[in-house]
């Protein structure tokens, strides 16, 4: 079967490398069979204005999973993308493990099937699907994988994207991942907590031990420029997308994740949002017992909380006793949790 386009253009947004990674494979196949081919960082590109592509050109969006879903600026991309007819492959990279030879998958959640929605009421043709187990750079949440597990999920998943690539470059379609319909769609409403709470949470988990030489590196690298600089050390607002860039990338290793700190700050809103707290605010307001309204409350609290308490902890960073405390209840701070990742690069 002979090629099916002449050009292929892919979209990427990438924390540590995975889906950058994903982008390249897919052009180096497509270069490899005679079809011009590019990959193009949103995060380091004008993301608005965006011209229409070429009728035979093939379009590729990839991106990791952030919460069972796209992260917010793929998501805005894709919203701003300006309309079309051409054919579509969406792609992404999520959590792989890996147990003796077996690569555990990760997760697509709800990213597959609202990308498609956005993209198929712009007029484009979706015609393959592929997630791409490589390895969680996430270790706020886990410990680090070892080089030897990440070399064999590399090896292993550009043998699955050269594949995906000639199938879908040959005007073929992709769609076996939507065998995982069910389990994507029992954790949608995961995807939706995270996308209205749990990033905001995530993004106030962050911190500069005394490691930090104020080098910039965390600041000038972050894709979606979340980090600022506030009383002489890095400080994340709450734009922060969970990427993984500035731990992975920071030359001293001094980004690290305050656990202590929010389990702290997690059990004293327990305390204070609790249910004689709504037994007053029913009383005195109105009846917020209703499950919905009741978690809307909550979560606004929570994060109007997070977002003070991490500016005081902040504050509290310059105090060296401070700095040791956190330091000390920081998993990422140790060897057997804190490696940190970055893809393999062969480019």
């Amino acid at each position: 079967m002979g090629n099916h386009y002449h050009h292929l253009t892919t979209y990427y947004f990438s924390g540590t490398g995975n889906a950058r990674n994903v982008a390249n494979w897919m052009c180096d196949k497509a270069n490899n069979c005679g079809i011009q081919a590019e990959s193009i960082d949103i995060g380091k590109s004008e993301r608005r204005g965006i011209a229409p592509s070429d009728k035979d050109t093939l379009i590729a969006f990839v991106s990791p999973i952030h919460g069972f879903n796209y992260p917010v600026i793929m998501l805005r991309f894709i919203i701003h993308f300006p309309k079309g007819k051409n054919d579509v492959v969406l792609m992404n990279t999520r959590a792989g493990m890996l147990i003796g030879k077996w690569v555990t998958p990760g997760l697509t959640g709800i990213a597959f099937y609202l990308a498609a929605l956005i993209l198929w009421l712009k007029g484009y043709k979706i015609k393959g699907f592929l997630p791409v187990d490589l390895p969680s750079n996430w270790i706020s949440v886990h410990p680090g994988l070892n080089q030897k597990t990440i070399e064999y999920l590399h090896q292993t998943n550009e043998i699955k994207v050269t594949r995906f690539a000639q199938t879908v470059l040959n005007g073929g379609r992709y769609y076996k991942c939507l065998r995982e319909l069910i389990q994507d769609m029992f954790i949608a409403p995961v995807s939706l907590g995270y996308f209205f709470v749990g990033r905001f949470f995530f993004a106030k988990t962050y911190y500069a031990s005394s490691k930090c030489d104020n080098c910039g590196v965390c600041i000038k690298g972050c894709p979606v420029k979340a980090i600022k600089t506030v009383g002489g050390r890095p400080f994340w607002t709450f734009d922060c997308e969970s990427c993984m860039h500035c731990m992975s990338y920071c030359p001293q290793k001094a980004i690290e994740t305050a656990h202590g700190s929010i389990v702290l700050a997690v059990s004293v809103v327990s305390l204070l949002i609790s249910d004689k707290f709504f037994e007053y605010f029913n009383h005195y307001i109105f009846n917020a017992s209703f499950p919905p309204i009741r978690f809307t409350i909550e979560s606004a609290l929570f994060i109007i909380f997070l977002g003070l308490w991490y500016g005081i902890s902040h504050f509290m960073l310059r105090y060296k006793w401070y700095e040791r405390l956190m330091v000390l209840t920081s998993l990422t701070s140790y060897k057997f949790w804190g490696r940190r990742y970055k893809s393999i690069r062969k480019y």
